[in-house]
């Protein structure tokens, strides 16, 4: 049996495959302070194991100071010179008028960054080898220090590795964690890379740790561990420990690629993917089947409506699949400002205590709390968990009346969901109004049709389990492994030795991405490059994408600054069972508010045959997600048993 888990902010949940292509799913509270506690839970309600596919937010949980998941103590070696590129970076400020602004903590205090008297040039010429004695002298140092993980990075070591190589070889003798910059992040930018190496070295004992013993007892059991990575593939647990800057964005990659498969299924080659849990709302892009990557992120920083806001958290230089995140969940609380004001977020109440309508003894409306008001959920987890609608009513009478409140903030959030969708659209160059709206999370299907109206969209699909359909997607996923090289003489045999070099896992196929920029330019847009790499096709799919994100192009020369190759070891997809071909159902009422409210139909969507269609306004219940259909909208049962809205 392969057993899918994602980690949650509020649910932890599972999605198992036994041998006949059945499904089993299941929801668990999730465990902030151990998150292991939860999975290990799960896992023992399953029964025998094959594989276990995990996504994981510890290291983002980390970086933002999650109590109980404190970093260790990190040193860095660099070249001489340049020991203070980590704290004094871009010199961006995210409040540019705000007086009080501090920048982020630097990971590595100024008494454990070390410089080495050692110098490699721009075209890779090493003008003076690492002293081995050097390095040894400051590595006994950080030792008595109490560090515990090295990170490494000299300048233009992406250009001409060997003296990072070398002075690895050094520290291995004294640390078991060593991470350097040339393996993990081989691109120039001193600052985003030596960032880069820094993120990694201080996840490496944490992550290491947990992924080594949650790896222990998955064996126990029979098993062996795969854990979802940023880029959308599925990484071995050595991987992951060696590069733990994977997991950064673990978990929200799961869900987009299990949209990009199933999409395939229903041959929409263009959808926009979006995830609505407990705690936030997260929004990214299918194009051709394929998500959209991006190469930069901030760690542990500020977002401003889905935007991340550069200079207040730590870069990181990997790929990760675009995605854009609000804090906008069913979690999410609902309050007013000092001077009156409706406001959504973005506080969430999490898993413990949660809504106020799950009798967990919180006090503060929510999101899902005023669903609940408006009749359109009134039970959780296939009725096993059953809601507190009174509870939540009289928590939104301080903030006025309950149902005008309730529906204003159903509304303030469908604009700020709206916001993080256009930022992975609009703001790519992309129409949403050309693209279907992929709805799931436990709370996505309750406000897909509304937000496809906000954004001008006429379609949506709900796929099978949207309430853990990101674990599901991990099912779907493939094994992918990254490399990546800078500023080659020849495209070709760049990628080439890029395969060479990730052909020992035998993959099923390659996928080559290059970052190209204008000689001039400050920063790269990623494109797809072809088989035989040439040159021109490069240069017209810069200049196609150029001209698509800015709405214009340059009469200037180009240049590849980054090559990277994906290696895909293809697994087996599981197969949707597809719904009964016949059925009637009959559904019951309850009244339900859509700014006046109407006595409405509810359904079983388990009952639903393919084929079956209703117009709206109705309700389709299911055991872990609700799907809201407002007046205006029509409902058909699509293949796989999709629920496909229009309007």
């Amino acid at each position: 049996m392969i057993v899918a888990v994602d980690v949650g902010g509020t649910f932890t949940d599972f999605v198992a495959l036994d041998e006949e292509g059945r499904l089993i799913t299941f929801k668990l509270l999730s465990t902030p302070k151990s998150p292991e506690a939860a999975v290990i839970n799960g896992l023992s309600r399953v029964g025998k194991i094959g594989e276990v596919l995990h996504a994981s937010t510890i290291g983002t949980n980390a970086l933002l100071g999650q109590v109980g998941l404190e970093l260790p103590k990190v040193a860095l070696f660099t070249t001489k010179g340049f020991r203070d590129v980590v704290e004094i970076g871009r010199q961006n400020r995210p409040r540019l008028y705000d007086l009080y602004f501090e920048k982020p903590r630097p990971l590595v205090p100024r008494e454990l960054r070390f410089e080495i008297e050692e110098r490699v040039l721009a075209d890779g010429t090493v003008l003076k080898e690492v002293d081995p004695d050097e390095v040894s002298r400051h590595a006994k140092t950080a030792a008595d220090a109490g560090v515990v993980s090295v990170a490494v990075s000299f300048l233009h070591s992406y250009i001409n590795s060997s003296n990072e190589i070398k002075a690895g070889e050094v520290l291995r003798r004294y640390f078991r964690y060593v991470s350097l910059s040339s393996e993990v992040a081989p691109e120039p930018r001193e600052y985003e890379r030596t960032s880069t190496v820094v993120v990694n070295a201080a996840l490496m004992p944490l992550v290491g740790r947990y992924l080594e013993e949650l790896g222990k007892y998955v064996e126990s059991l029979g098993g062996r561990l795969y854990v979802m990575s940023s880029s959308g593939g599925l990484v071995t647990v050595e991987e992951a420990v060696r590069k733990p800057v994977h997991l950064i964005e673990s978990g929200p990659a799961g869900g987009v690629v299990a949209a990009a498969e199933f999409a395939k299924m229903l041959g929409l080659p263009k959808i926009i993917s979006f995830d609505m849990g407990g705690t936030t709302a997260k929004a990214g892009t299918v194009v051709n089947y394929e998500p959209n990557i991006t190469t930069e992120y901030e760690v542990g920083g500020e977002a401003h409506h889905g935007r991340l806001v550069k200079g207040s958290g730590y870069p990181v230089r990997f790929p990760f699949i675009d995605l854009a995140e609000v804090s906008a969940g069913g979690g999410t609380i609902i309050w007013r400002d000092e001077g009156g004001a409706l406001r959504v977020g973005p506080i969430s109440a999490g898993a413990d205590p949660g809504p106020v309508c799950y009798g967990r003894g919180s006090t503060e409306p929510t999101i899902t709390d005023a669903n609940v008001v408006l009749g359109r959920v009134a039970q959780l987890l296939g009725g096993e968990m059953r809601l507190d609608s009174q509870a939540a009513t009289k928590a939104f009478k301080k903030l006025g009346d309950p149902v005008e409140v309730a529906w204003s903030a159903v509304r303030l959030a469908n604009l700020e969901m709206a916001r993080a969708v256009r930022l992975v659209t609009v703001e790519r160059g992309l129409d949403p109004s050309d693209f279907v709206l992929f709805a799931f999370g436990g709370a996505g299907p309750q406000h897909a049709a509304e937000l496809a109206e906000e954004l001008g969209v006429r379609t949506v699909v709900i796929p099978p389990e949207p309430g853990v359909f990101t674990a599901l997607g991990m099912l779907f996923a493939d094994s992918k492994f990254e490399a990546r090289a800078s500023y080659p003489k020849d495209l070709e045999e760049g990628y080439r030795r890029l395969e060479e070099s990730l052909a020992t896992i035998n993959p099923t196929y390659y996928v080559r991405l290059a970052d190209v920029r204008y000689q001039g330019q400050g920063w790269e847009l990623v494109v797809p490059v072809g088989r035989p790499a040439a040159f021109e096709e490069v240069k017209r799919a810069f200049e196609e994408k150029h001209l698509a994100t800015y709405g214009f192009k340059l009469d200037r020369p180009i240049e590849v600054v980054t090559i990277r190759v994906f290696a895909v070891v293809a697994r087996r997809k599981p197969k949707l069972r597809e719904p009964a071909a016949v059925g009637e159902p009959r559904p019951s009422y309850r009244k339900v508010y859509f700014g006046e409210w109407i006595d409405t139909p509810v359904y079983n969507r388990e009952k639903l045959p393919l084929g079956f269609k209703l117009e709206g306004p109705a309700i389709v219940e299911e055991r872990h997600s609700v799907t809201v259909v407002p007046p205006r909208w029509r409902l058909e049962v699509g293949p796989a048993g999709a629920l496909v809205l229009r309007l």
